[in-house]
C-alpha cells in the first residue's frame, strides 16, 4: 500500500500536533520554583525541585545568596566535598521508596552542581 503525500502530510500534522500539545500541557501544570513556597511548605518541595534543577537558578551562586533563596540547607557536609542539603518532602509513588534530596556541591564557594541525591 503506497500513501499519498497528502495522507503522508495529515499524518505528520497529526504527530507534530500531539507532540506540541502534550508538552505543552506538561510544561502548564509543572510547577515553577517559589521562594515562598518553598520556605512554607517542606513536605512538598518535590513538586518545584525539577524547575529549580532545570532554570540553573543556584550556578555560581555563594552559599550566603543560595541560603538566602533556599534557606538553611537540612544538613551540610565539609568532608571529600563541601556540599547543602535539602529535604524535598516525598513524592507520591508506588514503586519508590527510597527518600530523595536536593544536593548542592560547592566548588571554590560557589556552587557547582545542584543535582537530587538518594538516600
Amino acid at each position: 500500500m503506497i500513501l499519498k503525500p497528502e495522507r503522508i502530510l495529515k499524518i505528520g500534522i497529526f504527530f507534530l500536533l500531539v507532540f506540541l500539545i502534550s508538552h505543552g500541557l506538561l510544561w502548564l501544570f509543572e510547577e515553577r520554583f517559589d521562594k515562598t513556597r518553598w520556605a512554607s511548605d517542606p513536605l512538598h518541595r518535590y513538586e518545584m525541585v525539577d524547575d529549580l534543577i532545570e532554570s540553573q537558578l543556584l550556578m555560581q551562586k555563594p552559599k550566603p545568596e543560595v541560603i538566602a533563596i533556599l534557606g538553611e540547607p537540612s544538613s551540610s557536609s565539609n568532608t571529600e566535598k563541601d556540599m547543602f542539603i535539602y529535604k524535598i518532602g516525598d513524592p507520591p509513588s508506588f514503586f519508590n521508596s527510597r527518600k530523595e534530596h536536593l544536593l548542592i556541591i560547592f566548588v571554590n564557594q560557589k556552587v557547582d552542581e545542584v543535582t537530587l541525591a538518594f538516600e
